[in-house]
């Protein structure tokens, strides 16, 4: 087993859809980034820990590359907004990849220079290397499934986006 740490804005948004991956055996919801020990969403939400919601994915790179969860990451959130994803605006909602070593990071910048081909803006993610991840509070986690029909945010924000991804990728999915 490999892990991948990525934050594309809320991580209500992103842990739906790489949960269904194939390949993709755990996906947990955190900060990473930041200068403060054991960080809460309260303290991010501010802006001033400097972490970033992010998501630490769990996956069989004999089902599943570490280039495919970086094309899929890039596909699934807009990476030339700096510093937001649509109404989500602060640090916290970056677009960053944490690399482990050098060759993840090129792995990370090879992937960016070909998502740029199909952004007419320039690419805005950071390349930040690993730090300590910390896992968010449980009511995080498994956010969108229990809780998807009972929040508004969900509801027209993640469910559109989760139906989008499952018909795009339908083919990738765990049955």
């Amino acid at each position: 087993m490999k892990t991948i740490i990525l934050a594309s804005g809320c991580f209500w948004c992103g842990e739906p859809l790489f949960k269904a991956m194939r390949g993709v055996h755990a996906v947990e919801s955190g900060y990473i980034g930041g200068h403060v020990d054991n960080p809460t969403y309260k303290l991010i939400c501010n802006g001033d820990t400097g972490h970033a919601e992010a998501l630490r994915i769990t996956y069989d790179p004999a089902e599943i590359t570490h280039e495919d969860l970086l094309d899929i990451f890039f596909e699934t959130h807009d990476p030339t907004q700096l510093n937001r994803q649509g109404n989500d605006v602060g640090t916290q909602y970056r677009s960053a990849i944490f690399y482990e070593n050098d060759s993840d990071k090129a792995l990370a910048e090879a992937a960016i220079a070909r998502a740029q081909k199909n952004w007419p803006q320039p690419i805005v993610t950071t390349l930040e290397p690993m730090s300590k991840f910390y896992v968010a509070e449980d009511y995080h986690q498994d956010y969108f499934i229990r809780e998807g029909n009972n929040n508004t945010y969900c509801t027209y924000v993640v469910a559109p986006k989760v139906q989008k991804f499952r018909k795009a990728y339908a083919s990738k999915l765990k049955d």
